[in-house]
């Protein structure tokens, strides 16, 4: 379990939440959450993708917390979630998280918006069936991702052969290897996978911070449970 990583000045410093708490999920796992902005306000709750953390929200968070109620949380083995046991990684496992946080901090009959990034919008579509999420979502919000075939559609990888690209892909996810300090080469990967050749530097060093402070153990199980499964239920409403 991490605690979010130091980061430069401005609005990429997450901001002080209102509340901290551990939410427990159904499987028994321990989810850190945080609160932000006035209680009585409007709800947003953020998911953030593969790789990130609560940090990743921090500009949104500056820009929604005056008059917005914020619940962000690290997903399961990422920021100061820590790791579930063998077989703990699956969408539905996700789905459960995402359940568990809206019930704990939602007051009955309380709606939100829900927002997912990348993976986050993965949980949120994983979890479109729950009753309570039907209950509690006054929309949602679906940011860069996809529903089904990710890896062998993704086009990181410049490789003509959709085999070797998906190949390629798939033992990227599923690496072991610890991705260590940040360092002028890992920043221009970062750009070059995640981002437009356009984006500011600080943009770019606060992304490589944070991908680079997610526990490695996430990798192979969590990468490979959302990269090759179909997300087909709908959205919830």
């Amino acid at each position: 379990m991490r605690r979010p990583p130091s980061l430069p000045s401005g609005p990429y410093v997450p901001p002080v939440p209102e509340r901290e708490l551990t939410v427990v999920s159904a499987d028994g796992s321990r989810i850190h959450t945080e609160l932000h902005g006035p209680e009585d306000a409007p709800a947003v709750v953020l998911a953030h993708g593969w790789v990130c953390s609560t940090a990743f929200w921090a500009p949104v968070l500056r820009a929604l917390s005056a008059d917005h109620r914020v619940i962000v949380y690290d997903q399961r083995g990422h920021g100061r979630s820590p790791a579930p046991g063998p077989g703990g990684y699956s969408t539905e496992a996700l789905a459960d998280d995402l359940v568990a946080v809206v019930d704990a901090t939602l007051p009955p009959g309380r709606r939100a918006v829900l927002a997912g990034h990348s993976m986050g919008a993965m949980t949120l579509m994983a979890a479109a069936d729950r009753p309570i999420l039907r209950e509690r979502a006054a929309a949602a919000v679906l940011c860069s991702t996809g529903a089904s075939r990710l890896v062998d559609r993704a086009r990181v990888v410049p490789l003509r052969s959709p085999r070797a690209r998906s190949r390629v892909h798939r033992l990227f996810l599923g690496s072991r290897a610890p991705l260590g300090p940040v360092t002028p080469l890992s920043l221009r990967l970062v750009r070059y996978v995640t981002m437009g050749p356009g984006t500011d530097p600080a943009t770019v060093e606060v992304a490589a911070r944070i991908l680079h402070a997610c526990p490695a153990p996430y990798a192979p199980d969590g990468a490979g449970s959302c990269s090759t499964s179909h997300w087909t239920r709908g959205s919830a409403g």
